[in-house]
């Protein structure tokens, strides 16, 4: 966050327009089907190419195991929602010219 509001600090000062756009999709990754979310982002929103290949990591070959004392559960595929860790790491980089 600090990066960004640099960048936005550094752009105003050179009189330069500066852009932000934050998009808050944590609700989207825990209660919709991956496949379907990338269809709707590319269809309904336009996204494509680097966008969707930005996104794509952080929803396929996700997994799952719960650990409890020296306890271990089978590892399942998850087709839903995502590790909280990778949610966050989902902030969009500044960009301008």
């Amino acid at each position: 966050m600090l990066t960004i509001l640099s960048d936005i600090l550094i752009t105003a000062n050179d009189r330069q327009v500066t852009l932000l756009a934050m998009l808050d999709l944590s609700a989207a990754f825990d209660c919709v089907d991956h496949n379907i979310l990338l269809s709707r982002l590319q269809s309904t929103f336009g996204l494509d190419g680097n966008v969707l290949a930005w996104i794509w990591p952080f929803l396929t070959d996700r997994t799952q195991h719960v650990s409890f004392s020296s306890l271990l559960s089978s590892t399942i595929n998850l087709l839903y929602g995502m590790p909280e860790v990778s949610s966050r790491s989902l902030a969009v980089p500044a960009i301008h010219d």
